[in-house]
């Protein structure tokens, strides 16, 4: 008896997928997984109804500690993409290692995804699982499967949605973000309306408010000095940055196959959380430090956008994470107001700091005096100004060379 694990949503396209594995791949039995990491409720509701009309055997797993841990590791690295801070993108290997999981505690033979054959996510999903031995399968893909025939072969074969009905929108939600995208958002003129939004409030209807974040070696770790696991930090800071309408992105966004599209994003606490740790990082990182990092920064972020979060690459990143961010120890406190959030007090004993030294009150210190910098102040700018000279006095021995009519008209 052959089996195949299908990565199983209950929406369209994972619904669809059932019976044409069965039809078309030929396999005996589909098992469903349903990944947890921090979807809404009503979609676990979705999927095993959908799962029990199907007479479907589904397993739900729960991801949600490895998602957040994940996202902390996000965090030191300062990662978005474009702006975006990663939170479908760094979900993807996590959902396929737990269906890979379950793949193997329950023989299957090949694993399975609704993924269209234009978007990431296919990508990613495939990029953990063609390290096993398994056949990958993407109907959709392979098929040519448009939405429309979709519909209409959910309809003949009387498959348990919806008419293919979900809602304008397609929503993709976990606990580091909630995305966004199609139908009018498609058109990169359309000027998306406040009912696409759910996490964050319209900006502007709140007092300011103060919030401290805790970190230690680059994790958060604390909400206003209190300890709080990653889970519960970021569900708290949601609700928190989300009430003041804080974390909202609108790009066009550059996919890995070379098509741009309108994406419309939900990040509260991914924002609040990336900008304490950078404010923390300007206060205990020396200047060349920081500007080294930011080119482990941006890398990190391309590896975590196409999924290949467990590569030799991303190990020798984080490597270099594990040394650096041993200094990143403190609290920042972040001002939310209007729909921003910004730095407005931070401490840390590794402050590379002096109020002394840098005061305008004190004329010396650590032998140091104002004077001293007279010597640099020359020296500074030394070389353009001389470059800039060179090439002035060329043009002048330029003007100053005769021409070849230069020599006088006879009369």
């Amino acid at each position: 008896m052959t089996r195949v694990a299908l990565a199983f949503s209950g929406g369209l396209d994972t619904t669809v997928c059932v019976p044409l594995l069965e039809e078309e791949y030929g396999y005996d039995e589909v098992v469903g997984v349903t990944v947890d990491v921090g979807q809404p409720a009503e979609e676990f509701a979705e999927a095993e109804e959908t799962a029990d009309a199907l007479g479907l055997e589904h397993y739900v797993v729960d991801a949600r500690e490895e998602f957040a841990a994940l996202c902390m590791e996000s965090v030191r690295a300062n990662a978005t993409y474009q702006g975006y801070p990663l939170g479908t993108a760094l979900a993807r290997p996590v959902i396929a290692e737990k269906i890979l999981d379950v793949a193997d505690e329950h023989d299957c033979d090949a694993l399975a995804h609704g993924c269209t054959g234009k978007g990431n996510d296919q990508l990613r999903f495939e990029a953990v699982w063609r390290a096993s031995d398994k056949e990958v399968i993407a109907p959709v893909r392979e098929l040519g499967l448009t939405r429309e025939w979709e519909i209409d072969y959910a309809a003949e074969k009387d498959l348990p949605v919806e008419g293919g009905n979900e809602g304008a929108w397609s929503i993709d939600t976990n606990l580091w973000s909630r995305s966004v995208e199609g139908d009018d958002l498609e058109d990169p003129t359309y000027v998306p309306p406040e009912d696409i939004y759910d996490w964050t409030e319209t900006p502007g209807g709140t007092e300011a408010e103060l919030v401290e974040v805790g970190f230690e070696d680059g994790y958060p770790v604390s909400l206003n000095g209190d300890a709080v696991d990653p889970v519960d930090l970021i569900e708290e800071l949601n609700d928190l940055a989300g009430a003041h309408g804080v974390g909202r992105t609108d790009m066009m966004e550059d996919r890995m196959l070379g098509l741009k599209v309108r994406e419309n994003y939900e990040h509260p606490a991914a924002t609040v959380l990336l900008t304490a740790h950078e404010a923390l990082e300007q206060l205990v990182l020396t200047k060349s430090e920081r500007d080294f990092k930011q080119t482990v920064d941006e890398e990190w972020a391309q590896q975590g956008y196409k999924g290949l979060v467990d590569t030799p690459l991303m190990t020798s990143l984080e490597g270099f994470l594990e040394a650096n961010q041993s200094k990143v120890t403190g609290t920042v406190t972040v001002k939310l107001q209007g729909g921003q959030v910004r730095p407005v007090a931070r401490d840390s004993e590794f402050a590379v700091y002096s109020e002394s030294a840098a005061s305008f009150n004190t004329e010396t210190v650590d032998g140091i005096e104002q004077a001293d910098a007279t010597g640099v102040a020359k020296y500074h700018g030394f070389q353009e100004r001389l470059a800039n000279a060179v090439a002035a006095n060329a043009a002048t021995d330029a003007d100053a060379q005769p021409t070849a009519t230069d020599g006088g008209s006879e009369e």
